[in-house]
């Protein structure tokens, strides 16, 4: 029930910021971004249950056992399948507000969202540092691990169980012949670009990957507000290693912290909310085109 402004901050220098605040009252709350907690996400939860096109899943449980899931929208037999992650890192909610919209844009039971779902089915990993969220953290588990890291072997189950419990996740669904067509793992950061993963040794899958990638890029573009750059690299995250050990398309996706440059603004949950609406057209039309 709070209500967040943005407030301009100086630079005094390069570490250090500083911001001038007028309090209307005794007490005010301060935070680096929007804050979306473990209670928003159970918010969300608790209103799209029981919707056909709604199926939750604990699929594994962090260090200090909370429940990981994974939630489904859209029908297990749609020809395509999106898989996106977010929170990895606690101190960046943007793509928790992102996926609330998606979410609840695709849910909304108009002609353009049974299109979106006749398209694709969207599974969504919320939060997956959850430990980190509840205990105001900053990147790591509760075992000092990045969860956005390393990806290219196997997760130590005990070190990072949350990777491990995605992975199986992932390996599950291959074994179905239900692969995702598309994975974006979602962060804040300074600069909002799209990353996208190249293989240190030669890949001869990895011109396909890119392509897809750069397409799904020209769709984002032509069909949202992003309007921040790319980039390809050697890459041990999330997404290099989908690609390589899955063979499946993949980003990290950065929302910029400080400024949305196709919105001209600063970043508000409401504008990752529509970010999110955006998405689920960006997807439906990224999967007509294939």
């Amino acid at each position: 029930g709070l209500e967040w402004r943005p407030v301009k901050m100086e630079y005094v220098e390069p570490d250090r910021r500083r911001l001038k605040l007028h309090m209307n009252g005794p007490s005010l709350y301060v935070a680096r971004l929007q804050p979306y907690r473990i209670t928003d996400l159970e918010k969300l939860k608790a209103d799209i249950a029981g919707q056909a096109m709604v199926e939750v899943t604990t699929i594994g449980h962090t260090v200090e056992n909370r429940e990981l899931e994974m939630i489904r929208i859209g029908s297990p037999d749609a020809s395509h399948r999106v898989l996106i992650r977010a929170r990895a890192h606690p101190w960046e909610p943007g793509g928790n507000w992102v996926l609330e919209g998606l979410i609840r844009r695709l849910l909304r039971g108009d002609d353009e969202s049974q299109q979106c779902l006749a398209a694709y089915c969207l599974y969504v990993m919320p939060m997956a540092n959850k430990d980190g969220v509840a205990r105001g953290r900053t990147r790591f588990n509760l075992n000092g691990k990045d969860l956005n890291r390393d990806w290219l072997q196997p997760a130590d189950p005990t070190l990072a169980p949350e990777n491990a419990a995605l992975e199986r996740w992932i390996e599950a669904m291959i074994d179905q012949g239900k692969c995702p067509d598309l994975a974006i793992d979602f962060h804040n950061d300074a600069y909002g670009n799209l990353h996208f993963p190249r293989p240190a040794e030669d890949d001869a899958r990895w011109e396909g990957y890119l392509a897809e990638l750069k397409r799904f890029e020209k769709v984002l573009r032509s069909n949202s507000w992003f309007t921040e750059g790319s980039s390809t690299g050697i890459s041990p995250t999330f997404a290099g290693g989908l690609q390589k050990r899955y063979s499946i398309p993949a980003c990290n996706h950065e929302l910029n912290a400080d400024w949305i440059a196709g919105l001209n603004d600063y970043p508000s949950a409401a504008h990752w909310k529509r970010y999110g609406e955006q998405l689920s057209v960006v997807f439906c039309k990224y999967f007509q085109r294939r």
